[in-house]
C-alpha cells in the first residue's frame, strides 16, 4: 500500500503530529465537499424528496455493507446509525432474550464503562435477577460457565490497547451456551477483524474513531446471519418496523438486520462518513496492520529510550495489542499537556495513562520520530510541573 498517498487524503494542520485517531479521526479532505454537496444538492435542492431521490433512507445499510468488509462480517449483517451506547444496548437486550434461562453477564474490570453502565441499566429494566460478573481480562474464559448468558468484551482495551483472543473466547461461550458481543470501537480500522470466522454472535462500534467519520458519527451494529431472524429488538423503533410508512400502531420487526435500526438517521453525519470510507475501500487491511505493528515497535523503543521514566501499560506483544501504545506516568495529565502544546497530540485515560494511537493511513516514521523527541523534551524538562498544564480540561 502508498501510505504517503493516503496520508495526503487528510485534512491535518501544519507542525502537528496527531497521535489521537483512537479517539477521533482527523478529517478526510473530501469529507467538506461531501457535506457541501449534501447541503445544497440534497437537502437544499431536493428538501424532503431527498430521502428516496438522494438515498437517505437506504445509506446505514448501504454504508453498513462497507464496513462489513472491515470487520469480517457476513454480507446484509451490518447496518449504522444510532449511538455505540444504544447499539450496545441492542446487542445486550436481544441476546439475553435469546438465552432466557440464564442470569449471567460476563465482562471485564478493563471494559470501557459505557459497556458495563449499559448493562447494570438493563440489569435493572428488566428485573428478572441478571447480574454483571466481572474479572480480570485474562481470566475470561474461565468465569465462562452453564448459568452465563452473554460475553461482553472489548476487543482492544481502551486504556493499554491489550487484545482479547477473540476466537477462542467466542469459541468457549459457545461451549459453555453462551453468547458473545464483542465492542469493536477500538478495532474497526485498526486491526483485522474476521466476525465470520470468530463465530461472533453480535458485534458493535463506532466509527469516529479509527474509521474518520467525524465527532458524533453513527454507530454500527452487526448480527450474525443466524440470530437476524430471531432478536426481537428491545429499542423497538420505527425504522426498525418491517413497513415504517405503513405507520401501524403495533411494531412488526423488519427483515434480518433491518430490525436493528431505530430512528431517523443523521443523515449529515452520514455523508462525512461516507468520504471516510472511500477512503477505506482501497485499504489491504493486513498492510495496514503490519504496518501499524512496525511504527508502534519504533515508537516504543524510542520512548523507553529517551523517557525512562515512562512505563510500558500495553503489552509488549504486538499480537497482544491493538493500534495504540500506551505509557503509565503518575503526572501523565500534565505531561499529555506538554506534549499537546509542543504540537504532538495524544490523550489521557485516568489514573495515569498516556494514549497514543498509531493510525498508519497518516502517520509515518518521521512523525513517530518527531513524537518521541517531543516526549524526551517534556520528560528532561519536567515541563508537566508547568501550572497551565495541570488544571484539568472537560475532556481528557
Amino acid at each position: 500500500m502508498d501510505f504517503a498517498a493516503t496520508k495526503a487524503l487528510f485534512d491535518l494542520p501544519d507542525g502537528v503530529i496527531y497521535l489521537d485517531g483512537n479517539s477521533l479521526g482527523p478529517l478526510p479532505r473530501a469529507a467538506a465537499a461531501r457535506l457541501q454537496r449534501t447541503l445544497a444538492e440534497e437537502w437544499g435542492e431536493m428538501l424532503i424528496t431527498a430521502w428516496n431521490r438522494a438515498g437517505w433512507m437506504a445509506q446505514p445499510r448501504r454504508l453498513g455493507a462497507r464496513i462489513a468488509r472491515l470487520i469480517g462480517a457476513e454480507p446484509e449483517s451490518v447496518v449504522l446509525g444510532d449511538t455505540l451506547s444504544i447499539k450496545i444496548h441492542q446487542a445486550l437486550a436481544a441476546a439475553l432474550d435469546l438465552r432466557p434461562d440464564r442470569r449471567k453477564i460476563l465482562s471485564d474490570t478493563g471494559n470501557f464503562p459505557t459497556d458495563l453502565y449499559i448493562a447494570q441499566g438493563l440489569i435493572g429494566a428488566l428485573g428478572r435477577g441478571h447480574r454483571l460478573v466481572t474479572v480480570p481480562p485474562e481470566q475470561v474464559a474461565a468465569h465462562i460457565d452453564e448459568d452465563t448468558a452473554v460475553v461482553m468484551l472489548t476487543e482492544v482495551d481502551y486504556r493499554t490497547g491489550r487484545r482479547h483472543d477473540m476466537k477462542a473466547i467466542t469459541a468457549a461461550a459457545h461451549a459453555a451456551g453462551a453468547l458473545t458481543i464483542w465492542d469493536l470501537a477500538h478495532s474497526a480500522g485498526a486491526i483485522e477483524v474476521d466476525l465470520a470466522a470468530a463465530g461472533a454472535d453480535f458485534a458493535a462500534g463506532c466509527t469516529y474513531k479509527f474509521l474518520n467519520g467525524g465527532p458524533g458519527a453513527p454507530a454500527f451494529i452487526h448480527v450474525a446471519p443466524r440470530h437476524a431472524e430471531a432478536v426481537r429488538p428491545a429499542l423497538s423503533g420505527w425504522l426498525g418496523h418491517a413497513e415504517p410508512f405503513a405507520f401501524e400502531p403495533d411494531y412488526r420487526p423488519g427483515a434480518g438486520i433491518e430490525r436493528m435500526r431505530v430512528g431517523t438517521p443523521p443523515v449529515l453525519q452520514m455523508a462525512a462518513l461516507e468520504a471516510a470510507l472511500d477512503i477505506w475501500d482501497g485499504v489491504d487491511m493486513a498492510a495496514l496492520r503490519a504496518r501499524s505493528v512496525a511504527l508502534s515497535e519504533r515508537f516504543i523503543a524510542g520512548v523507553e529510550a529517551v523517557a525512562p521514566a515512562l512505563t510500558l501499560a500495553s503489552p509488549r506483544e504486538p499480537e497482544a495489542r491493538g493500534s495504540q501504545v500506551s505509557f503509565r506516568f503518575a503526572e501523565g495529565y500534565a505531561a499529555m499537556q506538554a506534549l499537546i502544546a509542543r504540537g504532538v497530540i495524544g490523550d489521557f485515560r485516568a489514573p495515569d495513562i498516556m494514549r497514543f494511537g498509531i493510525a498508519p493511513l497518516y502517520i509515518d516514521e518521521s512523525d513517530i520520530d518527531t513524537a518521541i523527541a517531543a516526549i524526551g523534551a517534556v520528560m528532561d524538562g519536567r515541563e508537566w510541573e508547568r501550572p497551565e498544564f495541570r488544571t484539568r480540561a472537560a475532556v481528557t
